[in-house]
């Protein structure tokens, strides 16, 4: 497997200009202190491959591993050890994240961040398993606020089952929000995040995530698009050690065709691109969406800046969703993902692949040394 994540998003230091010795060295203590924290993996939904992939990935990376904790069931997961990656690893109940360090390799460490779920059936959608999957999330957001952990690396979680847990979000993303802004002390409009979706060979940021395609088509506005760069651009520049070269993509077929296709690029996304790049940031576009992916592939853009969920999700996936990697863009904290979800179509099977859960960790890692 091709590791996604020193590509997607390059470390701090590999081919860096000095910005200074006291910048530098200020970089250097942050790298220390977040060495010294551990990164949490969240549960993920009981009834979905989360569980399964979570002790695949500690049985198939120790190295890779070491450090990170979970927060959500033990039971759960000594049941997915035993019965769906076998050989199976023993799994460590711990008190505090502080505590995973004194794990042995070859051991599991879990912090019972949860209430165990009952019920829960494999594959199906359940409010049980929502809790479960939104309580870690949860747990795992205020640690890492707290500054108790480095990273959260967040194992698939079932909307419909979230959903019927009470939790009002449509995702990690929103939830992740929320508590951040609570956290700040500010309105969640104030708190603006983004997805990004990453392998190593193409980055898409979204300017909206999850909403139906009607909606995502009222969302492409002047002020969402240029906030979307703004938030590119700064995630990017302090990962790659450079300026991104972002490319825009256009809302309709070969970007409205100077408006004969719709008039979104010339009112709306052209005038944010000439905002962003008054204010220094090296964004181009409206670009043709069907082959500007094709572009930035080719390496003629760091990222592409996509419209809608679909639109910026489909080319990465393409390409392997066992490569891609979800990072969320503009929360003050880390945060990756595997590219898939639950697969309830696979769940309790035995045969889930942990190789996007292990990109999300190296990525998640990655993204520490460059803070």
């Amino acid at each position: 497997m091709r590791p996604p994540c020193d590509r997607a998003l390059r470390c701090a230091g590999r081919g860096r200009p000095c910005g200074g010795g006291t910048r530098t060295r200020a970089r250097v203590h942050r790298y220390r202190q977040s060495r010294l924290k551990p990164l949490v993996i969240t549960l993920g939904d009981p009834a979905g491959i989360g569980p399964e992939i979570i002790v695949k990935a500690f049985r198939q990376a120790p190295d890779l591993l070491r450090g990170c904790f979970v927060a959500g069931d033990v039971a759960t997961l000594r049941d997915a050890s035993r019965h769906l990656a076998q050989p199976g690893l023993p799994v460590a109940l711990i008190e505090a994240p502080g505590e995973a360090a004194a794990v042995p390799p070859n051991c599991i460490p879990v912090l019972q961040a949860v209430v165990p779920p009952q019920g829960v059936v494999m594959g199906r959608v359940g409010a049980a398993a929502g809790r479960a999957a939104g309580d870690a999330v949860t747990w795992a957001a205020r640690a890492a606020l707290r500054g108790e952990v480095a990273a959260i690396v967040t194992a698939p979680l079932h909307k419909e089952s979230l959903h019927a847990a009470g939790f009002g979000f449509p995702g990690h993303t929103e939830l992740l929000q929320a508590e951040s802004a609570a956290h700040l002390g500010r309105p969640v409009a104030e708190v603006p995040v983004r997805m990004m979706l990453a392998n190593d060979e193409l980055r898409t940021v979204l300017v909206s995530i999850h909403m139906s395609l009607r909606d995502a088509i009222d969302a492409v506005r002047f002020d969402s698009v240029l906030q979307t760069l703004r938030i590119t651009q700064q995630a990017l520049l302090a990962a790659l050690g450079r300026a991104p070269r972002i490319a825009v993509a256009g809302l309709n077929p070969h970007a409205g065709e100077g408006g004969l296709f719709g008039l979104e690029e010339r009112d709306i996304i052209a005038p944010a691109v000439a905002a962003a790049c008054a204010e220094g940031i090296d964004a181009t576009g409206p670009w043709a969406p069907d082959t500007v992916f094709m572009r930035a592939r080719a390496g003629a853009f760091d990222v592409v800046v996509a419209m809608y969920h679909d639109q910026g999700l489909i080319p990465v996936k393409y390409l392997g969703v066992e490569h891609g990697v979800n990072v969320t863009l503009g929360l003050p904290l880390v945060r990756t993902s595997p590219d898939h979800g639950t697969a309830f179509d696979i769940a309790g099977k035995g045969i889930a692949d942990p190789a996007s859960l292990l990109a999300a960790i190296r990525m998640a890692r990655a993204l520490v040394r460059s803070a």
